[in-house]
């Protein structure tokens, strides 16, 4: 079975969030494969709100697995906020291990810069997609499946610190100590982490089963980092190439 994919033709909020809620109720499976919660709509039922920035619409169908995927940028903080709008996740969600996490200082770096621009601003939502993504394709992020041991992780993080002293002091950006550290990192860990899975070969297996699975696209095409209209972009791949590399399909699977 191959995977159906929506994703906006503009620069977003062209209803696609409405599309995909319909949908989602045909379906086993419907994954997210990029962005940030800088995405996302909202959702009423039976009177009911739910704010949906990094959990695929699936989540409104109790029959359906949803997938946030490896090309997702995850703030772990805003995703434990939003799981707490329902009951009873486990089995129903899982976040990629691959995932790379939106860290406070992300934030931080994010609308420093951002006022830095002046008149130049791009019009960051000012919520650490950029930072993050930048520091992935840079080979210095930081993936969810870290929080697994949250020793190494905080270690790894103070030396980011230290290696980045300059930048950091230059924006003005003041830093957590270790015990600060360690302890948000931990109260991620005891969170997130039982939700974390290869989701790679989670889709594979699925669509060997011949599950039907949605692939939720956010944002737009013309917001594409490459094939948008650059600047005023966001930081990943937006068009339909994006599922492949963010949830690690085959092009044939679409």
């Amino acid at each position: 079975m191959k995977a159906d994919l929506i994703v906006g033709i503009q620069w977003g909020d062209e209803g696609k969030g409405k599309i995909v809620d319909l949908l989602a109720q045909k379906y086993d499976c419907v994954a997210r494969y990029q962005g940030g919660h800088n995405a996302g709509h909202t959702i009423v039922v039976d009177g009911k709100t739910h704010a949906l920035h990094l959990i695929p619409s699936g989540i409104l169908n109790p029959k359906a697995i949803n997938i946030i995927g490896n090309g997702v940028v995850v703030s772990p903080e805003a995703l434990i906020k939003e799981m707490k709008q329902f009951d009873n996740l486990l089995g129903r969600l899982f976040v990629s291990e691959s995932a790379h996490m939106i860290l406070t200082f992300h934030t931080l770096i994010d609308q420093a810069k951002e006022i830095l621009r002046g008149e130049k601003a791009i019009g960051t939502t000012g919520r650490g997609i950029g930072p993050a993504y930048s520091e992935k394709i840079a080979r210095a992020g930081f993936r969810l499946g870290e929080l697994r041991n949250v020793e190494t992780l905080t270690n790894r993080v103070l030396e980011y610190f230290v290696q980045n002293k300059a930048i950091f002091e230059a924006l003005a950006i003041s830093l957590p100590s270790r015990e600060e550290l360690t302890a948000e990192l931990t109260t991620f860990a005891e969170a997130l982490v039982p939700f974390l899975a290869n989701t790679t070969q989670m889709a594979w297996k699925l669509m060997d089963e011949d599950k039907k699975i949605l692939l939720e696209g956010a944002q737009g095409t013309l917001l594409d980092i490459d094939h948008g209209t650059y600047p005023y972009v966001t930081s990943s791949s937006t068009i339909s190439a994006g599922a492949c590399t963010g949830l690690g399909v085959n092009p044939k699977d679409i």
